[in-house]
């Protein structure tokens, strides 16, 4: 599992208009590769610097690095925490509509960071 290398707190207010709307973002990534009635597939590709915005996920999911690098992940709460993602690194998750998660993500490191995410629709 990926190595938590930072822990800390920002303020939310620097992203208050990007949290206002958070919750109704469902891209989950920077590219949807597939779709059906069952599953999205998503690529989540950043380069050095860049930041996906807040989003929302409602529906299980699980992503997997396919390229590894540091990534950055701030909460609506006001926490943050980077981590070192290796190739092969997945996570499984089961947030819902009615409790979903809501995260940004900043490429944090000096490569390209890739993530392959699969949400299960049903």
């Amino acid at each position: 599992m990926a190595e938590v290398t930072e822990e800390g707190t920002f303020d939310p207010a620097e992203f208050g208009a990007e949290l206002a709307v958070a919750a109704s973002n469902l891209e989950v990534g920077t590219r949807l590769w597939f779709q059906n009635d069952r599953i999205k597939v998503w690529e989540v590709d950043l380069a050095p610097g860049e930041r996906g915005p807040f989003h929302a996920h409602t529906h299980r999911y699980f992503w997997t690095v396919v390229e590894p690098g540091i990534g950055r992940q701030r909460s609506p709460d006001g926490t943050v925490k980077a981590r070192r993602y290796q190739v092969g690194d997945t996570q499984y998750s089961e947030p819902s509509p009615a409790d979903p998660m809501i995260h940004d993500l900043e490429n944090a490191g000096k490569t390209r960071l890739r993530f392959v995410t699969v949400e299960l629709l049903d």
